[in-house]
C-alpha cells in the first residue's frame, strides 16, 4: 500500500513540472482533393516543422513521403524524412540508430551456412 501511494505521489510530483505551454503556428498549410490526394506543412513556433504529401496507392493505400523537424535538447535540428507505403514506414535521419557492424567471423559463418544448404545438409 504504501509503495502505491509513494507511486502517486511521484507520479503528482512529475506532472506539476510540466508547464502548459500555448504553440503559436507560423504555417498551417491543408489541400485535401477529392481523388485521395492531399498536402499539408505545418509549422510552429517550438520548432516543429512537417510537410507531407499523399497519394492513393495501387491497392487503395494512401502512399505518404514526407519530413519532420524538431529541436533537440542541445539545439541542433533533428530531421526525419520518409516514405510509407506498401512496403512499410521507411525512416531515413542521422538520428536514428544503426546496427553496429557484422564482425568478419559471421560472414564467414553465413558461408559455411550456405555451402550445408547446397550440400543439402539441414539441422532440425
Amino acid at each position: 500500500m504504501k509503495l502505491i501511494v509513494l507511486a502517486c505521489l511521484a507520479a503528482v510530483a512529475v506532472a506539476a513540472k510540466l508547464e502548459d505551454r500555448v504553440v503559436t503556428l507560423f504555417r498551417d498549410d491543408r489541400v485535401a482533393n477529392e481523388d485521395g490526394t492531399f498536402s499539408y506543412a505545418v509549422q510552429a513556433d517550438n520548432g516543429i516543422n512537417t510537410a507531407v504529401e499523399g497519394v492513393v496507392g495501387s491497392a487503395g493505400q494512401i502512399n505518404q513521403q514526407g519530413s519532420y523537424t524538431y529541436t533537440l535538447e542541445d539545439g541542433t535540428q533533428a530531421v526525419v524524412t520518409y516514405i510509407a507505403n506498401e512496403n512499410g514506414f521507411q525512416p531515413q535521419s542521422s538520428i536514428l540508430p544503426t546496427p553496429h557492424p557484422l564482425p568478419a567471423h559471421v560472414f564467414e559463418l553465413l558461408e559455411i551456412a550456405e555451402r550445408q544448404r547446397a550440400a543439402g545438409i539441414v539441422f532440425n
